[in-house]
């Protein structure tokens, strides 16, 4: 017998007590399939292969997983790297055991450009199965769990990229399936990896306090079990410590020094009923001093994740800090091990629209994700809405809203419902008017200020201020239903505008086909809807720009002809004029700005020549700059003109700001351009049917920079919708 058939044996002994001898002669067989499938494979380690399958199961069975689980387990990379195929699986152990192996196996050659699509390609896949099958997340969290714990034997990055992605994807999912123990784990095991020194500082920060107190958790939890059992006697305490990932988001990611975090230690109290929780609430406030502000309700306000539990943290008679949990034991259950408590402790097992609730979000996300275009979206939903810490809000009328941390007013009126989101025109917070990018925080009262106008609908800002995935989807959703021919004119002018930025320079009849392909390698055979996908916020130019880039290149390869660009050889001489602007061969001009796109140091610009009045200078971009030589109808007119690098003098730019109607409006925006010693050029106002306003300044700015920044201290202000700059 092996080493590893001695390691499947100690675990055959633990499978017995919980598995009837039917069960475990499939997964004795499980494990033969197995060994014989990867005989010969090893591990970076220099492990046979074998291994690692029994360690996942193993992992399994902690978590309280069934026999199928455990088998799909020992079988999860026979699909993937070895002959064994889905039918022979199905053959031997049921289409059940086969869909789970299915699930967790990666896909095989799919033609996806890059390693970020590949990535969302495979955990989409994976989320497809979860919504048949939630224990195909289970099995896959477990695979990840003994890979982290292993990653010592792989090259330096490929230990990083593992640990990223753990950090970023399946930490975050364990999270939200409330399975605590894998959750922390996973998040320590990557920062050990990337962030080494720090995860070293910490380590040396706890061991030399618990140096200092050694007896402070076993003497704090004698000293409660003393007063608790008198009243509730079969109460269960115990302790922990903080993980390593949790002191590091507060000291890292939260800039807090390590004695302003409170919750290092932790004392859990676990009773049988939810009126002993708050009994015992009460004797824990008796015997120690609460800290004002850290007392938290998750039995009447439950977290996403189901998570339940009284949260207080108080003084100890020694001057530490700690937070004490307080528990019913089928809360304990769900904070533990999460929904793999619906297998190990049998919950829910009688109520099976309880189970399916809890399940409902897998089956919402992927309803999201199905209109977009983006592979990656799905990944990016798990970075941004399955984060730690959720916020409680309060509508008017007390309802309760559980949105993400970082989740701002815009979310919140989303979260409440779609049409009410479509129809917001602001928002106040606690009585006060706030702008749309306010972000939310726990216990406030947030109401949504709406339109009755019928035709009011999201403004495409607000895709750059949302920051759930719930938000956004409604938004581009909208826009999609109700402004196909808008979407389509908005992307065409995105795209033209790329074009331009990227000196992609084409012919008319070379302009369609190009414009096809670049389509054709984002998936859309039809131009039209690339443009309105572009238009509607599904397709990111970001994403666009590499495939034009592409195109180019093989184009001019394949005609080793550059097309003329609108510019004129380079000459010596140069005339520098009183404006800040450098005008290439030719001496002695008058230069104006040209009134329609308003150009600023910090623009890429371009001149024409016009006659009897000098250089005309427009940006780039600006509609009245024709896209190609030919379609120029004077082309030697237009010329190389740049920005002198030690320009002083200030320029004209023009603002559009929507604000709500409202008295001392004006009077808060000028005094901010003030405060900014910003001159106001000239103002203009109009009332438009919402209740709203809309402010037209034109002030004195040095460049791109300066604008952009007064731009940003405009949207702070209370009752600003937004500000843009016109002539864009």
């Amino acid at each position: 017998m092996t080493e590893y058939d001695d390691k499947f044996s100690e675990l055959l002994e633990k499978f017995n007590k919980q598995y009837d001898q039917d069960e475990i002669e499939k997964i004795v067989l499980a494990y033969e399939v197995a060994k014989n499938a990867h005989d010969g494979q090893c591990r970076y380690s220099g492990e046979p292969y074998i291994i690692h399958p029994v360690a996942v199961a193993d992992i399994l069975f902690d978590l309280g997983m069934d026999y199928e689980s455990i088998i799909a387990a020992l079988l999860h990379d026979t699909v993937e790297d070895t002959e064994t195929g889905l039918d022979k699986i199905s053959e031997l152990f049921g289409q059940d055991v086969a869909n789970l192996v299915d699930g967790v196996t990666k896909l095989g050659k799919v033609p996806l450009e890059t390693k970020e699509e590949r990535q969302a390609e495979n955990v989409r896949k994976m989320f497809m199965a979860m919504s048949v099958d939630i224990r195909v997340i289970i099995i896959k969290l477990a695979d990840r769990l003994h890979n982290m714990r292993t990653l010592d034997f792989m090259r330096e990055q490929k230990r990083r990229d593992k640990a990223l992605e753990t950090i970023e994807i399946y930490a975050p999912i364990a999270h939200r399936l409330g399975i605590r123990t894998v959750k922390e784990e996973l998040e320590d095991l990557a920062i050990r990896y990337l962030d080494p020194v720090a995860y070293e500082d910490i380590g040396l920060i706890l061991s030399n306090t618990e140096a200092n107190h050694p007896n402070f958790i076993p003497d704090t939890i004698s000293r409660i079990k003393t007063r608790v059992q008198n009243i509730i006697p079969d109460a269960k305490i115990d302790g922990r410590r903080k993980s390593i990932h949790g002191i590091y988001r507060k000291m890292y990611m939260q800039n807090k020094d390590f004695s302003e975090i409170y919750d290092v230690y932790a004392v859990r109290v676990i009773v049988d009923s939810v009126i002993d929780c708050y009994n015992c609430l009460g004797i824990i406030h008796d015997m120690y001093h609460s800290l004002p502000g850290r007392f938290k309700d998750y039995i009447s306000t439950p977290k996403s994740n189901m998570y339940q539990s009284l949260h207080t943290t108080v003084i100890s008679e020694e001057g530490i800090p700690f937070e004490v949990q307080i528990r019913t034991w089928e809360m304990h259950y769900t904070a533990e091990y999460g929904i793999a408590a619906h297998w190990k402790y049998k919950l829910g097992v009688t109520g099976t629209s309880k189970f399916e609730e809890r399940l409902a979000w897998i089956r919402q996300l992927l309803e999201s994700q199905k209109d977009s275009d983006d592979v990656e979206e799905i990944v990016k939903t798990i970075k941004t809405d399955f984060v730690p810490d959720d916020v409680f809000v309060f509508t008017p009328k007390g309802d309760v809203i559980n949105i993400p941390y970082g989740a701002t007013v815009i979310d919140f009126a989303y979260a409440i419902h779609t049409e009410v989101g479509h129809k917001m025109v602001g928002a106040k917070v606690d009585g006060k008017i706030v702008p749309l990018d306010y972000k939310v925080k726990t216990g406030q009262i947030v109401e949504v200020l709406r339109t009755s106008d019928p035709n009011k609908g999201p403004s495409r800002d607000w895709l750059n201020i949302v920051t759930t995935t719930s938000a956004r989807t409604k938004i581009r959703s909208w826009f999609k239903r109700e402004r196909r021919s808008e979407n389509i004119e908005c992307g065409c002018e995105e795209f033209e505008k790329e074009l331009r930025k990227n000196n992609i320079r084409l012919f008319d009849e070379e302009l369609e086909s190009f414009t096809q392909k670049v389509a054709e390698r984002r998936g859309f055979d039809n131009i039209l809807d690339f443009f309105a996908a572009i238009g509607y916020g599904s397709v990111s130019m970001e994403k666009v720009i590499p495939f034009m880039k592409d195109e180019y290149s093989k184009l001019l390869k394949s005609t080793e002809v550059v097309p003329d660009e609108i510019v004129v050889s380079k000459k010596p001489k140069t005339y520098k004029s009183n404006e800040g602007v450098i005008v290439e061969g030719i001496d002695n001009c008058l230069v104006k700005f040209s009134k329609c796109c308003n150009p600023l140091p910090g623009d890429e610009i371009i001149g024409f020549i016009t006659r009897g009045h000098g250089v005309s200078i427009h940006k780039r971009d600006c509609t009245n700059v024709p896209m190609t030589l030919k379609s120029a109808l004077e082309p030697d007119r237009w010329i190389n003109v740049y920005w002198d690098k030690n320009v002083k003098e200030e320029f004209n730019a023009t603002l559009d700001i929507l604000c709500l109607s409202q008295i001392g409006m004006f009077a808060s925006i000028s005094s901010a351009l003030a405060s900014m010693h910003v001159d106001i050029r000239s103002i203009n106002t109009r009332n438009t049917k919402d209740g709203t306003t809309v402010l037209t300044l034109t002030i004195a700015v040095n460049g791109v920079e300066h604008l952009n920044t007064v731009i940003k201290h405009l949207r702070k202000i209370n009752g600003v919708l937004s500000v843009e700059r016109t002539g864009v």
